[in-house]
């Protein structure tokens, strides 16, 4: 399974005993609850669960809680039938039912409205739904995962999810850690997704300044994030655009919960400070009549960087 090498290259990553939990736990019918900040992977970490169990053969159904409307939140998850509501005009088997012998992913699970909570308890304790407008229950036979960036248990306390349905899903949690404390695993995780951009260009390996680029910067996106930052470097590299320049006017902002080590902190606040205010880029390329050359040397930066300031601040 070429698509999860990277998850557990190094038996020194802190993702290696968390794969071999998921290993194990594949075999069997437990609930597991992924928890991590957005953007760490848990999605991949679902296909990884999975690719792994029994159930591989029959669908992954995945499920954005966050998504769900109050108003089509029933029919989408338990189905419906005929006549049910105004425009429905054949039978929906709901996404429960799609799952029916393979795996439920309930993404964002704390984003459920109380509502919903209680009729997805019910389904989780009888297996059997009842599609909206039908007169009987349905036998289902699912795998379910979930997946949230919330404290749940802190939500119970407030009363925004229900405490039964929290342990009911808390059977077999996960702790994905952020990607600042997996600093081994940045360059196989860049050099990865590099590489499935597909460019024939792009088929190389990722220069040492790009490497020590990635290393110094605290990635509060996590996994997300890096791979916006590629595939917006892979576009303006042409132009001569460094990966140190892009990371500058990436925020530098932490998790308050979670600081980074305070070297990196300081790379990525000094480096953030380093870019020209656009009123600098104006009066520089002012006393230079347009050179841009000229008026990057003044600035401190490369042409390349000048230019990507010039288009992002619409400066002619």
């Amino acid at each position: 399974m070429k698509q999860f090498d990277w998850l557990g290259a190094s038996p020194h990553s802190p993702m290696f005993p968390i794969l071999e939990q998921l290993r194990l736990v594949a075999s069997s019918n437990l609930t597991v609850l992924l928890q991590g900040e957005t953007g760490v992977g848990k999605e991949v970490l679902v296909r990884y669960l999975h690719a792994h169990s029994l159930r591989c053969k029959a669908p992954l159904i995945p499920v954005n809680c966050g998504a769900l409307t109050p108003s089509l939140l029933e029919s989408t998850l338990f189905g419906s039938v005929r006549g049910a509501f105004t425009g429905a005009q054949h039978d929906s088997k709901g996404l429960v039912r799609a799952a029916h012998q393979g795996t439920l992913f309930l993404d964002e699970i704390g984003e459920l409205p109380l509502e919903a909570q209680s009729r997805l308890l019910r389904v989780l304790q009888e297996r059997k739904v009842t599609p909206l407008g039908c007169h009987h229950e349905i036998d289902v036979d699912f795998r379910l995962v979930c997946a949230t960036h919330r404290d749940l248990s802190a939500a119970v306390k407030m009363g925004a999810f229900r405490e039964d349905l929290f342990y009911r899903i808390h059977t077999f949690p996960v702790q994905i850690p952020p990607l600042r404390k997996r600093q081994g695993d940045i360059l196989a995780l860049a050099n990865s997704l590099w590489q499935e951009m597909r460019q024939p260009e792009l088929h190389f390996p990722l220069q040492e300044s790009c490497r020590e680029s990635l290393l110094q910067y605290a990635w509060p996106g996590n996994i997300r994030q890096l791979r916006n930052v590629l595939e917006r470097f892979s576009v303006l590299r042409r132009q001569g655009v460094k990966l140190s320049h892009l990371l500058r006017e990436e925020p530098a902002t932490l998790h308050a919960s979670e600081p980074v080590a305070r070297y990196q902190v300081h790379v990525a606040t000094r480096d953030w400070h380093e870019t020209p205010e656009p009123l600098s880029i104006r009066k520089a390329l002012e006393e230079h009549q347009f050179n841009k050359s000229r008026a990057a040397r003044q600035l401190g930066v490369s042409r390349g960087c000048l230019h990507y300031q010039m288009q992002k601040h619409g400066i002619g």
